[in-house]
């Protein structure tokens, strides 16, 4: 089912929590709302599942305008951060407690528990109770929960939060996989940019309840619109180094960037990200900085140098080593360089 925001404002007092924003999500699709604390994402997801009400514009789940529809008559089946399960209950009777409400019957009740479990490997633990169960495994029985319910739409409210990063991490691949086999549309919160970029077709980035940017990950990792998009998305983040344009040349002092825009201007950002960088024995550079940490990763080298008290994250492969306080030339890809103003953070492009 996809569902439609059209110009959507949320006030809490004199604080506008979410400004009009428009989302079109298609059918079956897994997006992700993405961005810091207080940005408006939770908001609204808790709008679109009738947990909040809209000041303006409106919200369509398929062709229907929900409004003035309550929660429980939305079709839509919401997973919170914490797991909110119910501790008297087995697995089974929390799997199936949204199918008992809605009188179905029991023995085809117990046939979607089983189905269910089995499709989020729970088919064992079904008589189990939630203080028996890891983490991860009460997250699944959450989503079990959710899922049982053959909802049109899922809304996600950072449901892997609470776990350890490996169990996160596997989490996002079960639920990747879970969320392409059931073809339901998702909607997903977070604040974790590496969840956004593994689960995501499409990426929502939120900042102060304004919409910044909605593209595939690839896109906005490699065509941002603005400053706050190109450093919250990226990790290492992006290296920014604030000077001007003379002649098309960025410069600041200790570095001279040639032919990376057009014409003069002051107030510039540059941006350059860790793997478009490299440091160099010999050959052109063109920047000289004091190298002032060395972190190996295990399949890459994180190598952290100073330019004028700029700190300079250049990501170098497993086998680098170098001195620390020992000055480093760095080379740039020209081709990866974005340019920022530096006052209304958009990015500036130039026609080719």
């Amino acid at each position: 089912m996809k569902v439609q925001l059209k110009n959507i404002t949320k006030r809490f007092g004199d604080v506008v929590a979410v400004n009009q924003v428009n989302l079109d999500i298609k059918e079956g699709e897994f997006l992700v709302l993405l961005g810091p604390s207080g940005c408006g994402k939770t908001t609204a997801l808790r709008m679109i599942a009738g947990l909040e009400s809209i000041d303006e514009g409106d919200i369509y789940i398929g062709d229907k305008r929900v409004n003035d529809v309550l929660p429980k008559y939305r079709d839509v089946a919401m997973v919170f951060q914490s797991y909110a399960l119910y501790p008297h209950m087995t697995v089974a009777a929390n799997i199936g407690y949204p199918l008992k409400l809605r009188g179905v019957d029991k023995t085809e009740r117990q046939e979607a528990i089983i189905n269910t479990a089995r499709l989020v490997r729970l088919d064992e633990l079904l008589d189990r109770y939630p203080k028996q169960l890891s983490g991860g495994q009460r997250q699944r029985v959450a989503l079990a929960r959710a899922i049982v319910r053959r909802p049109q739409v899922f809304l996600m409210d950072e449901p892997l939060s609470n776990l350890d990063a490996k169990l996160r991490g596997k989490m996002r691949a079960e639920l990747k996989h879970l969320q392409h086999e059931l073809g339901i549309t998702t909607i997903y919160v977070t604040h974790d940019q590496i969840e956004a970029m593994t689960l995501a077709q499409r990426v929502a980035i939120m900042s102060q309840g304004v919409l910044q940017q909605i593209n595939t990950p690839k896109n906005i990792y490699n065509d941002p619109d603005n400053l706050f998009v190109a450093g919250f998305i990226g990790s290492p983040t992006m290296n920014f180094l604030n000077g001007e344009l003379e002649d098309g040349d960025f410069v600041m002092t200790g570095c001279r960037i040639k032919k990376v825009g057009k014409g003069s201007r002051e107030n510039i950002i540059l941006g350059i990200r860790p793997e478009d960088m490299q440091i160099i024995a010999n050959g052109e550079s063109q920047i000289q900085a004091m190298l002032y940490s060395v972190e190996l990763t295990g399949d890459q080298t994180i190598v952290t140098a100073k330019l004028n008290e700029i700190d300079l994250t250049v990501r170098e492969d497993k086998d680098y080593s170098g001195r620390i306080d020992q000055m480093v030339q760095i080379r740039v890809d020209q081709s990866k360089i974005f340019l920022f103003d530096a006052a209304s953070g958009k990015r500036i492009r130039y026609e080719t």
